[in-house]
């Protein structure tokens, strides 16, 4: 692919609604947590939709997940897909033809919501209601006591 160039496309411009969070592979989690929060509590959004491709989904469900943990009550619905992306490659060289290459590229969707979602919906998970703390025991490991390293005697051998 080095005598190619990638041909850049114009992206197309989908608008994004108030509650809609597009999570990147770039962006900090830390970002989108307090964006998602103040969402949530400040300007008392109902949901929100978290919505990724490809490296990011996995930042997504992390992000889901510590959301749920700092928000109590919070109702998910999780979706999944994937999206044909047909890049064109146009030769550098003369006498070679342009190439088409078509990727698939799997989405994910969450959505959460202080509101009750469809509990008939695959990726339905309802609140984890947080309990008492349970204690927390620390155990620690006992060690075989060290012994000393036996000086080598070519005396005794």
């Amino acid at each position: 692919m080095d005598r190619y160039q990638k041909v850049e496309k114009p992206k197309p411009e989908s608008p994004i609604n108030e509650n809609e969070i597009r999570i990147t592979s770039q962006g900090a989690i830390r970002n989108y947590i307090n964006y998602a929060i103040a969402l949530l509590q400040d300007k008392h959004v109902k949901e929100i939709v978290l919505k990724a491709m490809g490296q990011a989904i996995s930042k997504t469900v992390a992000i889901a997940e510590i959301l749920k943990k700092r928000i109590p009550r919070l109702h998910q619905d999780t979706s999944i897909s994937s999206v044909s992306i047909t890049d064109v490659w146009e030769p550098i060289e003369e006498g070679l033809v342009p190439v088409e290459m078509t990727r698939h590229v799997s989405m994910i969707s969450i959505t959460l919501s202080t509101r009750e979602l469809n509990k008939n919906s695959v990726g339905y998970q309802a609140p984890h209601y947080a309990e008492q703390p349970k204690p927390q025991y620390h155990y620690q490991q006992q060690q075989p006591p060290k012994q000393g390293r036996i000086p080598y005697n070519a005396v005794n051998e």
